[in-house]
């Protein structure tokens, strides 16, 4: 049985080597966010139960420790030295932390009673399943999923990824349609319940990423090796989005179009690797010419830096990409779908992850 962590001052400087733990950790990194915890850390710990509630802090430099040292006295708190960025952020928490399982939370988001236990009963159930996300909600429009994960992660042939609920920057309204437990390709970073086993056995986030795309590297690199990840219906959370960069964010068009063109090149089998790498080529560079012609210079600028230092830290990614795959033992990996979503949602005018035809499923 795992009993208690035990509050000491010890805790705000990072050192837990100490306490024993409960068997599910919800950690939330923070990085000069009180505000966002102002507004949100209340449900989470009013509606968390039977779980250590931790905040890993990056160096913030807006008082959030001393913030939180005031109202959240006995919420944990690991401070760092430094911005480490979400990947490495969270890689010193799961590490320092010997909880079972781990739920990676963001700061921005509003969890409600009874939010935790069924995914703890998720990978309870299922031995197979390694991570799971529950049904993520927009907080400030809670008719519609929320872009960052909606009800589960998928990915096209040619490694775009999308979400039941989201398709490009097409957000549904949320019916129900989608209050089915499944099998999904990955899990939103927003929040993610993860074995810390396998977390750490896989090689946690990818700290070079430093934020986009590093949870879907790293559920990659889970299902390839065999593992399950799946999306839990019963429960719901509420996200606000764009905490920390706005989705207009130059900084994050850069980061989401490096860090795809790395997570390809990372995991994808060298037969397709060499077939789809020079196709997204092209399809990046239209995409920034058609910044460009909106007048979104720096978001222009962001894709050509983004396809510079792809090419210029490739080598650096090399070894990665032949040990990930040495371990694969799935080739078709359920989740990636045998489809071009670009063309379903702006050719096809398909606007619902419902109005896809999935048949064709795995690729």
């Amino acid at each position: 049985m795992v009993s208690k962590i035990r509050e000491s001052a010890s805790t705000r400087n990072g050192l837990f080597s100490h306490y024993s733990y409960m068997k599910t950790a919800v950690i939330i990194l923070n990085y000069n966010g009180v505000k966002l915890m102002e507004e949100y850390l209340q449900s989470v710990t009013a509606n968390t139960l039977d779980a250590d509630i931790i905040v890993a802090d990056n160096g913030s430099t807006d008082g959030s420790v001393e913030w939180l040292n005031e109202h959240y006295p006995t919420v944990k708190v690991l401070a760092f030295d430094k911005n480490y960025g979400f990947a490495e952020g969270y890689n010193k928490a799961v590490r320092e932390i010997e909880a079972e399982y781990i739920v990676l939370l963001n700061s921005d988001v509003n969890t409600p009673e009874g939010w935790l236990q069924p995914l703890v009963e998720t990978l309870d159930k299922n031995k197979d399943c390694v991570a799971c996300q529950p049904k993520i909600i927009a907080d400030k429009k809670r008719t519609h999923f929320e872009h960052a994960g909606a009800a589960g992660g998928f990915m096209d042939c040619y490694g775009y990824p999308f979400c039941r609920g989201r398709m490009i920057d097409k957000v549904e309204e949320d019916h129900g349609q989608y209050d089915t437990d499944m099998e999904i390709f990955w899990a939103t970073g927003a929040c993610m319940m993860i074995r810390r086993e396998a977390y750490l056995s896989a090689g946690g986030l990818d700290a070079r990423f430093f934020a986009h795309q590093e949870e879907i590297d790293l559920c990659w690199r889970l299902k390839a090796r065999g593992h399950s990840i799946r999306y839990v219906s019963g429960s719901t959370v509420y996200h606000l989005g764009g905490g920390s960069l706005g989705y207009e964010s130059p900084r994050k068009v850069y980061l989401n179009f490096r860090n795809n063109a790395l997570m390809l090149y990372k995991n994808l089998p060298t037969s397709e690797y060499w077939h789809i790498a020079p196709l997204r080529f092209l399809l990046d560079y239209i995409a920034g010419f058609q910044m460009l012609l909106q007048g979104k210079k720096e978001h222009f600028n962001a894709v050509i830096k983004a396809r510079k230092d792809f090419r210029k830290s490739k080598k650096e990614f090399m070894a990665d990409r032949k040990k990930n795959l040495s371990l694969t033992v799935t080739k078709k990996i359920n989740g990636r779908l045998n489809l071009w979503i670009i063309w379903q949602v702006y050719i096809n005018k398909k606007r619902k992850f419902s109005e896809l035809d999935t048949r064709k499923n795995t690729m």
